[in-house]
């Protein structure tokens, strides 16, 4: 099993990112609704995912080899 346990920088990012663009959408419809801030918001977390992917491309990920090398009995 991996060490870092998905605590890598393209990791905190995504989640960053998602919790943002939760958190916009979610007091938009409180404060308004503001439709723009609410679909701003879904923009980011759409987002996020391919932030985390991009990030992880470049270095920033976890070795998903590692992943691949589980053992049989193991879920």
């Amino acid at each position: 099993m991996s060490d870092s346990h998905g605590s890598t920088p393209a990791a905190w990012t995504a989640v960053a990112l998602c919790l943002v663009g939760f958190t916009i959408g979610g007091v938009a419809l409180v404060i308004g609704p503001s439709w723009v801030m609410f679909w701003v918001g879904c923009a980011l977390v759409l987002l996020s995912p391919i932030v985390g992917l991009v990030m992880s491309s470049a270095g920033l990920g976890g070795d998903r080899s590692e992943h691949d090398r589980s053992p049989a009995g193991t879920a």
